[in-house]
């Protein structure tokens, strides 16, 4: 079983778009519209990092947990991802960085949110005991299905360097880098066996050592 709500397609605009991992419900953070100067909120804000730098514009939440998820498709991107979480309901995208694949934004690189620039609450984890995968949890997705498959070379070494900058940072500990499905009261196989076995295997004992 995968994320059971990541196979569900949206029909925006005649295009099918990947939805992510974040179960139905309503989001009523900041709208996405005031961070965007062109009113088209379907377009996200995902300023490339400078080098390694994800510092973020606001000051720091107290972030304890850092949990990674697939988008269960072979394709897409932030904006994918966020149109379709607009048309839930939601503010807009609700993970914090996305990690492309090559179909839908270039192999490996890492598109930041608004929610990380402005440090907003987080909408990738819910019905965490106090929303607290939300509220102090970093969510990255993959873009891709690994539920057989692992993520391309590319996309591992950006998630190994994001998540070590944000273990450093935030003074995050190993044991809180996890994945979706290990999240209290979650009910989904996100973020795939595949990837789910790389981090436990490989990224945490490398930000252990």
């Amino acid at each position: 079983m995968k994320c059971i709500y990541s196979r569900s397609l949206v029909v925006v605009a005649g295009l099918m778009l990947v939805v992510g991992c974040q179960p139905p419900g309503k989001d009523i953070q900041t709208p996405w519209s005031t961070l965007n100067t062109s009113n088209t909120p379907d377009k996200p804000k995902t300023p490339p990092p400078k080098g390694n730098d994800w510092t973020p514009s606001a000051p720091a939440r107290a972030w304890k947990y850092i949990v990674i998820h697939h988008s269960a498709l072979d394709h897409g991107n932030a904006a994918a991802i966020n149109t379709a979480h607009l048309a839930r309901g939601w503010e807009g995208i609700g993970y914090d960085f996305v990690i492309d694949n090559g179909n839908g934004g270039t192999d490996g690189q890492v598109e930041v949110g608004y929610r990380w620039t402005q440090q907003k609450v987080g909408a990738h984890t819910g019905k965490t005991p106090g929303n607290a995968y939300n509220e102090y949890g970093i969510g990255i997705c993959l873009i891709g299905d690994f539920t057989q498959t692992q993520p391309s070379a590319k996309q591992l070494a950006a998630l190994d360097s994001l998540v070590a900058y944000l273990c450093k940072t935030y003074r995050i500990s190993p044991q809180n880098v996890i994945g979706h499905r290990d999240a209290p009261n979650a009910s989904t196989e996100c973020p795939g066996d595949s990837l789910y076995s790389y981090i436990y295997k490989t990224l945490r004992p490398k930000l252990s050592r």
